[in-house]
């Protein structure tokens, strides 16, 4: 099956291209950014060696949705799909970091807690939680936005306006926007029987120096979700949560040894590993948003990409 590695585009008006983990975003004119998203799959900020079929499409699908039930409340960057795998929108400047809320201790937060931190990014987090405990109110805990190939780190509010990465006037945005797009993640995912535990946002600001919403939101790579039948009764239980986020590949990654440090070497992803983890992102897409997933068409999946954005780029 055709999956989607790398592309190397020459678009209408195109002056520069970036790749990161798993997107490429190519620059047309100064004025537009066309994000491709890639099939690759990233975890403990490593692009893994083999492409997940659909998984570019799923995520450009979902956010797209994310981004039009949310554009009421916060601004974003999107204009157009002209593909499958493709986003158009606005040229931005992005912000150096990544607004991560969570709502629940569960992840990286329940790691840092379960090795006896009680601060989290100069929060402190209550004493007595268990991992998936409810935190009383969502926390904030960003983290530098880091080159391809690095890791993010955590960092506090207080060090990024003392460091200047933020202006604190756009830092209050920031933070503003955050709060009201995960209150409505939280009410989407609601109806979907879902509980929207933690994600991350980014944001930019365009040539006239509106701050929005770039990248993704609300997906499977970028947030994590419980199932709410039953929530309760596991964490009375002490039971592992039932979870649709890629925490399942992490796990899968950790219990074969490896979680991103020098000299761990990355499982082999054998044709059924990566026939699951497709499932799976399906699953994920059609519980995320309540439509049924229909394929794409990737017997020549760089040719269609290629002539659906040139195509759009033409007609504007």
């Amino acid at each position: 099956m055709n999956t989607i590695n790398e592309t190397n585009f020459q678009f209408p008006g195109q002056k520069t291209v970036y790749k990161g983990k798993v997107r490429e975003v190519y620059n047309i004119n100064d004025e537009l950014l066309v994000m491709i998203a890639s099939d690759r799959l990233s975890a403990f900020d490593v692009v893994l060696p083999r492409q997940i079929p659909f998984k570019g499409q799923i995520l450009n699908q979902i956010a797209t949705k994310m981004m039009n039930d949310t554009a009421d409340i916060v601004p974003n960057w999107l204009l157009a799909n002209p593909d499958e795998n493709v986003a158009v929108g606005d040229l931005c400047e992005p912000f150096k970091v990544e607004m991560v809320i969570r709502g629940y201790l569960s992840g990286h937060a329940a790691r840092e807690y379960a090795a006896g931190k009680r601060i989290l990014c100069g929060v402190t987090m209550p004493e007595g939680m268990k991992e998936n405990d409810k935190f009383p109110t969502p926390i904030i805990t960003p983290s530098t936005k880091a080159d391809n190939g690095e890791h993010d780190e955590d960092i506090s509010r207080e060090d990024i306006l003392a460091k200047g990465i933020v202006l604190e006037e756009d830092y209050l945005v920031l933070e503003d926007y955050t709060r009201k797009l995960f209150q409505r993640g939280t009410e989407l995912a609601a109806k979907r029987g879902l509980i929207l535990v933690d994600t991350k946002y980014e944001f930019g600001k365009t040539k006239d120096g509106k701050i929005v919403l770039i990248d993704e939101i609300h997906t499977p790579d970028s947030s994590r979700y419980f199932y709410a039948d039953g929530y309760a009764e596991r964490q009375e239980k002490g039971e592992k949560q039932k979870q649709l986020s890629k925490e399942f590949v992490r796990q899968w990654l950790i219990e074969n040894g490896f979680q991103g440090k020098v000299g761990q070497q990355i499982p082999e992803m054998t044709d059924a590993k990566i026939n699951e983890i497709s499932n799976r992102y399906i699953e994920l897409y059609e519980q995320i948003t309540g439509d049924t997933f229909v394929k794409a068409n990737t017997e020549n999946v760089l040719e269609r990409i290629e002539k659906n954005v040139t195509t759009f780029l033409q007609n504007r």
